[in-house]
């Protein structure tokens, strides 16, 4: 017999429509349309300008057949343009790939490959890299420029039509339709995770909506707003903030080039209240001279990322004013999905004690379901004593469709039913989380993941070196730098310099070792290289050279 509650009661257009972030725009261009939305140098747009010109992005992209479970990918600066591509593109149906400008050309040509890009929007800055990309990737692809008037170096038009152009062909008032079903693609995030070979990580339009919230929710953001883009958009959709300050109806001011003496301009200049970014971020701001923060007396709020902020970064802050806040995620978890959340009585603590509080991973954010810490055999959860190690694990919303064209890789990830990052902690007694070591090798180097698996295979190929072992080295301004451990081949000798050339030919300049140490590598009776050994010998160093 069915239950009287669901007689009748059907979903229905009336009382159910999919989640997406693409509605946050369209309400505040229609509450707030005069509000200022982007400002970048001279340029700036309001909400129902933004809207317009997504809305043209759009229309222009349907125009050069690009649809639903077309991929689109961008290689942009946080610009105005990368901004409207988080809208235009997925209103067509079609799914945002958001390339890292730091990558070489090689990786590049795989993930325009693997992801299947139908289209490519891309700034002049990286026309060198993108000209080998696309001749590597050995297939036709149509390329939109963007020529931003703040970029003044090198670089050339690859494509024949720029962005303003191809926006002028669009309509503004394109009737654009949200997904059928918000399980559908929103973007395509790719991350090197442990192993050389990038895997594309599904973002689907009911997560991106839920984190969007969550971001305003769980660090509570006022409305409207002065939010500056330190974090690269190319990040996870920059942690999902270009559809958090829609719904925020705030102002994004864009920035192209992270530097202290910028970014704390733009703090003075447009009171700018919140920013994110990776601990080198902050770091640059508190050691900026004090005279470049003069007249920023307002509340700045911040979000600190990829690694525990350290006892000084956090007295740093306090000490200029800055309010810091620790989150935790991955590129799986749409970015931050857990946050350190703040109690006020910690404030009265000793420095020490609030340093300890305060740098720890959390508890889950509002749109996640579950975070928690497991034995990953049993799937039991580990005891709340602060000592017992576990694999950290969420559940919820605010975790990826899966990997594109990577069945394998998605059920081990979400293996008994829980997605499964890596990463080994302890539960303390008050139910937050605590990262005792990073998992499968890792380095986090300025806010990038480096895979030490990757670097390894481009040292391996050097004829001199027979082995590799690649980990991280502490440093006091990347958090984290590769160094890496050289076995040679008998009777054969190479220089750290020639080494680092070698690598640069193969890597992203961030990926290329900084250190190179060069003796027999330590093994088990198995033959397994033991690089706990090496954590421990290179954080012994007093220096690296």
């Amino acid at each position: 017999m069915s239950h009287p509650y669901n007689i009748g009661l059907e979903k229905n257009p009336a009382n159910y429509v999919p989640l997406t972030p693409l509605t946050f725009l369209e309400r505040s261009a229609m509450v707030y349309p005069d509000y200022p939305a982007v400002i970048h140098g001279r340029r700036r747009y309001t909400w129902r300008q933004v809207y317009d010109r997504s809305r043209r992005l759009a229309s222009a992209l349907m125009q050069q057949k690009v649809g639903a479970g077309d991929t689109v990918a961008v290689m942009l600066n946080n610009t105005p343009e990368m901004i409207e591509c988080h809208f235009g593109v997925p209103m067509t149906g079609a799914v945002l790939n958001t390339l890292n400008t730091r990558l070489d050309a090689e990786t590049l040509a795989f993930m325009l490959g693997h992801g299947e890009a139908k289209l490519l929007i891309t700034d002049r800055e990286y026309s060198a890299t993108t000209k080998q990309a696309l001749t590597l990737l050995g297939r036709e692809l149509r390329v939109i420029d963007v020529d931003d008037p703040e970029y003044t170096g090198p670089g050339e038009c690859l494509g024949g039509l720029d962005y303003e152009t191809f926006l002028a062909s669009g309509s503004p008032d394109h009737a654009w339709q949200g997904p059928a079903d918000e399980w559908q693609a929103i973007s395509l995030n790719y991350t090197s995770g442990t192993t050389g070979d990038p895997k594309g990580v599904v973002y689907h339009h009911r997560g991106a909506y839920l984190n969007a919230l969550s971001n305003i929710v769980s660090w509570g953001m006022p409305p409207q707003a002065v939010y500056l883009w330190t974090l690269p958009m190319f990040h996870c959709n920059g942690w999902c903030f270009p559809w958090t300050m829609a719904a925020n109806s705030g102002t994004n001011v864009c920035l192209r080039r992270v530097e202290a003496k910028a970014i704390l301009n733009a703090i003075r200049e447009h009171r700018v209240t919140h920013y994110c970014g990776a601990p080198i971020i902050h770091s640059m701001i508190i050691n900026a001279p004090a005279e470049l923060r003069e007249g920023i007396e307002h509340k700045v709020s911040a979000l600190v990322a990829a690694a525990p902020p350290p006892a000084a970064m956090i007295a740093g802050m306090a000490r200029i004013g800055f309010d810091l806040t620790h989150v935790y995620g991955l590129t799986e978890t749409y970015g931050p999905a857990s946050v350190c959340a703040k109690h006020a009585a910690w404030d009265d603590l000793p420095l020490d004690d609030q340093v300890r509080l305060n740098g720890r991973q959390g508890v889950r954010y509002h749109a996640q379901e579950g975070l928690t810490v497991m034995d990953a055999e049993t799937m039991r959860e580990v005891p709340r004593d602060g000592q017992t190690m576990g694999e950290i694990m969420f559940r919820g919303n605010l975790v990826m469709k899966g990997y594109l064209k990577n069945p394998k890789a998605t059920a081990e990830a979400f293996h008994g039913g829980w997605y499964h990052t890596g990463d080994l902690a302890v539960l303390q007694p008050d139910g937050y989380v605590k990262i005792k070591d990073r998992g499968k090798d890792i380095i986090i180097s300025g806010g990038e993941n480096i895979s030490s698996i990757e670097v390894e295979d481009a040292l391996c190929r050097h004829p001199a070196v027979a082995a590799a072992a690649v980990v991280a080295a502490p440093d006091k301004t990347w958090g984290e730098i590769p160094c890496a451990f050289i076995e040679l081949r008998e009777g054969m000798t190479v220089s750290q310099k020639e080494l680092r050339e070698f690598c640069r030919q193969h890597l992203a300049r961030y990926k290329v070792p900084r250190a190179f140490v060069f003796e027999p590598l330590p093994r088990t009776s198995t033959g397994k290289i033991r690089k706990n050994v090496l954590r421990e010998q290179i954080g012994s160093r007093s220096a690296i050279e």
